[in-house]
């Protein structure tokens, strides 16, 4: 009996520590976010212009598009049906437990492994629905104001509540939020692609079996020396998604491969090894490749010289976006106008969806609504993300971005650099693509370490 009302004490604290994480978290989504009539907005490599004759801001939930012209409305309804479109990745709760933890939610801890998720998400989009890609259905999900999405937390922590008192094994919350989108009649092209974009978010799917989920990248987390519950920079993630990538067995995911940058430099013979791997193995064709960078655009605070080449980097259409954040925050940056930066908050605690499940329900990974943040304002420890799908756009890419480096950099010294030839050929060890009984080598442990007592701390 004791050990019953142990149980029972164990599933009240557990109620109310999710209740206390949507009230504590549910800020995210309540303020609008304002863009200026007057500046392009820039999105992953697209340009949006909403200028008109009038001064003033202009609010992306479309809450003013009557006081503004049909062809500017028609840009900005663009411009949110492709910022809706990405992947969204946020803190979630009540999923299966971590191995080696008693931990069902990463609230607190997990935004950075969330934002790296993100990033690699816009990868893999890239590489099977391309850029020119929206989701049918974006402009169908409910962009609520605060006081719907205050309204849906109470419910929840009254139904957490008397589900707690009455024993209910799931507390039944009574809210209209996300009901889901209208059901379309595809053609055959959009099938094709609403298939992957299913598939794509049922690989970062919170379960263990899940290529690319919380579960997942935590185990790879451990061969750095994290553990659930501990805070992750965005090196350490870069590391553990590619890894995460390496083991990967589900056949979809064979044509692609991440190269993570040493001490700043891009070895371009090794990323090309990476990408022609397939070879080998008697296939013609070569591998996708998803670059990552971490950097630090300055020493204890961000150098605002860094900002023109951060534009410069997420006006390319094959950026994938920048794992960064502000101090104890980490954010995915996917845009910018003026000198703010946009962004996607993982800071959001919302419920665990099983994505095993036919037809489950997509909306959650979505985000309705912008954010900006100055860039004056972003920590310096960040990893930037770069997707080349053949040899020629990897060496495009490098001469593009090259030149972009020499000509934003006022200091003797680029940013990050990109070299010809393997990185064993200016005396550094170079990862092995597999290693049976070790998945980060001496050498990159060593490196981890380094870099982890740099990152600033994530809560």
């Amino acid at each position: 009996m004791e050990a019953t009302g142990t149980d029972e004490v164990e599933k009240i604290k557990s109620k109310f520590m999710s209740a206390w994480h949507n009230m504590k978290y549910s800020w995210v989504l309540k303020t609008k976010t304002y863009f200026s009539r007057n500046s392009p907005v820039f999105l992953l490599g697209k340009c949006y212009h909403f200028k008109t004759d009038e001064s003033g801001e202009l609010s992306t939930d479309g809450s003013n598009f009557d006081k503004i012209n049909t062809e500017i409305s028609g840009n900005v309804e663009e411009f949110r049906k492709d910022f809706i479109s990405r992947i969204w990745l946020t803190y979630r709760e009540e999923f299966p437990q971590i191995k080696g933890s008693a931990l069902t939610t990463d609230c607190g801890w997990g935004c950075t492994l969330r934002t790296g998720q993100m990033l690699l998400a816009q990868g893999l989009m890239l590489h099977f629905l391309g850029r020119a890609w929206v989701w049918p259905d974006a402009l169908d999900i409910d962009n609520s104001d605060s006081e719907s999405w205050t309204a849906h937390t109470v419910k929840k922590l009254t139904a957490s509540f008397e589900a707690s008192l009455t024993a209910e094994r799931e507390p039944k919350i009574l809210s209209n939020h996300h009901q889901g989108t209208v059901k379309r009649n595809y053609d055959d092209n959009e099938r094709r692609n609403e298939v992957y974009h299913r598939k794509i978010i049922s690989w970062f799917g919170d379960s263990p079996l899940t290529a690319f989920g919380l579960h997942q990248l935590i185990e790879y987390g451990k061969k750095s020396g994290k553990i659930a519950g501990d805070w992750y920079g965005p090196a350490v993630v870069a590391h553990i998604l590619r890894k995460a990538v390496e083991e990967a067995r589900d056949p979809e995911l064979q044509g692609v491969t991440v190269y993570v940058a040493q001490d700043c430099t891009v070895y371009s013979s090794d990323v090309i090894d990476r990408q022609c791997s397939f070879v080998d193995s008697g296939k013609a064709d070569t591998k996708a490749v998803i670059i990552l960078v971490p950097v630090r655009l300055g020493g204890e605070r961000t150098n605002m010289d860094y900002l023109e080449f951060v534009k410069g980097i997420l006006s390319l259409e094959y950026c994938v976006g920048i794992i960064g954040g502000k101090p104890k925050q980490s954010y995915y940056f996917a845009g910018f106008q003026d000198d703010s930066l946009i962004y996607m908050d993982p800071h959001y605690c919302q419920s665990f969806v099983d994505v095993s499940i036919k037809d489950f329900p997509l909306e959650s990974f979505h985000c309705p609504s912008p954010k900006k943040m100055s860039f004056k304002k972003m920590d310096p420890s960040c990893t930037i993300g770069f997707y080349c799908r053949t040899v020629q756009d990897f060496e495009k890419a490098s001469e593009e971005i090259t030149k972009m480096l020499k000509s934003s950099s006022k200091e003797k010294y680029p940013l990050f650099t990109f070299v010809k030839g393997h990185s064993r050929d200016y005396d550094f060890a170079s990862s092995p693509l597999h290693e049976e009984n070790n998945l980060f080598s001496e050498d990159e442990k060593k490196r981890l370490k380094r870099i982890s007592t740099e990152e600033f701390v994530l809560l």
